[in-house]
């Protein structure tokens, strides 16, 4: 008989019971932002106790069966099926178990940049952009584009946006879970609209992809008002009355660091400020995560995820229809179906090649 230890879920059980007083609670509900971290927390937790539950089941019915076997045959002919369904469910709650990303249930902001190949990776970054606009529209995010620059041609010089979760996720479900994986060099093969003879051109665009702090998150990160220079400008691109005619754009550049962020797509000033400042403490805080990743020597939190931004991820190759993530050896030939925010599959590589390897730290195979 394979026994199993989960005194590690205990904690997890007692923390779910005390967030489900505390939402009985009427007081709580006049806090949103606090009634939204537990509502996501509680939702996290709630599948640890389902599988929780689900083992402590299985491990009672198989006990009764041994007891009872030594006088019904009946009972002992049940126990080695009752003994996969405790290995199985033990199975589900040590995968459950495992330590998950602590901030798999935060919002993002994700930047894209034009990189080698002039124009042409102008308009790949934005193509990109519209892939992850579409993805999240499949998903049921909100985004807010809060700053682009637009090339001559119809693409992005760079653009950041940021994409919102609505109600509370599920786990794994929210931005940073899907998405924390699309950080590094994404590479596109195809005949540039600024080609005349046909040829295949290699050009890039990079991404990167920040948790997005929320106001309890925002303390990690404190921004001294000495250590700003906030600019105001005026904006420009296409938008509404205020565009182009007041100073309504910001650029706040952190100075101990020399961070310099610009956001003009809000209407006010100060709509632009706040979200320029949430973006600054994005950076300052991936900036520091990476930091003590390095200094801890790790070369790789996952198979999927590295300190190295530039690692080149992905190759979109249009004259043959093909996508292939050279990180899980993930390949397929509908670009056209990914680009317009079919991306879920490719995505899913990533997040089962991370759980493979989480769990092989932990000493648990799939």
């Amino acid at each position: 008989m394979t026994t199993h230890d989960f005194g590690s879920a205990l904690p997890l059980l007692a923390e779910h019971a005390e967030i489900e007083q505390r939402l009985a609670d009427p007081a709580v509900h006049g806090d949103p932002p606090a009634l939204r971290r537990l509502n996501t927390r509680y939702a996290a937790l709630g599948p640890v106790v389902a599988a929780y539950r689900e083992w402590e089941r299985a491990a009672g019915d198989l006990g009764a069966a041994q007891e009872l076997a030594g006088d019904d045959p009946g009972f002992a002919a049940e126990v080695p099926g009752l003994q996969v369904e405790v290995d199985r469910a033990a199975e589900l709650l040590h995968r459950m178990l495992v330590p998950r990303d602590p901030d798999d249930d935060r919002d993002v902001i994700l930047e894209v940049k034009a990189g080698e190949g002039g124009e042409e990776s102008a308009l790949f970054a934005g193509d990109l952009l519209r892939m992850y606009l579409r993805y999240a529209e499949r998903r049921g995010w909100r985004t807010v584009l809060l700053d682009a620059t637009p090339s001559d041609l119809g693409g992005y010089k760079d653009a950041r946006v940021a994409v919102r979760a609505t109600g509370v996720p599920g786990p794994g479900e929210a931005p940073w879970a899907r998405l924390k994986y699309e950080g590094g060099v994404h590479r596109v093969q195809r005949v540039p609209v600024t080609e005349s003879q046909g040829r295949v051109h290699t050009s890039a665009a990079g991404v990167l992809v920040m948790p997005d702090l929320d106001d309890d998150a925002g303390a990690e990160v404190v921004l001294d008002p000495a250590d700003l220079k906030i600019d105001v400008f005026r904006s420009s691109g296409p938008g509404g009355q205020s565009v182009n005619t007041t100073d309504s754009a910001v650029r706040v550049t952190h100075l101990p660091s020399g961070l310099v962020v610009s956001c003009q797509n809000e209407k006010s000033q100060l709509q632009n400020k706040e979200s320029a400042l949430r973006v600054l403490r994005a950076r300052l805080r991936q900036i520091a995560v990476d930091q003590a990743e390095a200094a801890a020597n790790e070369q790789r939190r996952s198979q999927v995820r590295t300190v190295d931004r530039s690692e080149r991820i992905r190759t979109y190759n249009f004259p043959e229809n093909r996508i292939a993530d050279h990180r899980t050896g993930y390949k397929a030939y509908n670009l056209d179906q990914v680009v317009d925010g079919d991306l879920d599959p490719v995505v899913q590589s990533a997040v089962d090649a991370d759980e493979a390897e989480r769990l092989a730290r932990a000493g648990t195979t799939r």
